[in-house]
């Protein structure tokens, strides 16, 4: 995946991880980190769970946004403590 692509994919997963857990984006910035963050999390738990989601654009965002999901969760759960 190229650079752009990662970008585009993060934004979207980022943004719509922001919409799951808290009912907004949190800007454009964070919303890629989070995006990124968030593929690379759940590229590790998808490939540990032997899930494929196919491949392509959509099973990236897919991907980065159950990782993001997750980020925002565990960030939560540390806030908490």
């Amino acid at each position: 995946m190229g650079f752009i692509e990662w970008i585009v994919v993060g934004l979207i997963a980022g943004w719509l991880a922001g919409k799951v857990m808290k009912g907004g984006g949190y800007g454009i910035v964070v919303d890629i980190v989070l995006g990124i963050l968030g593929a690379v999390l759940g590229g590790w738990i998808f490939r540990t769970l032997g899930l494929w989601t196919g491949g392509g654009i959509v099973g990236s965002i897919i991907v980065a946004f159950v990782g993001a999901v997750i980020l925002v969760w565990i960030t939560r759960l540390m806030k908490k403590a």
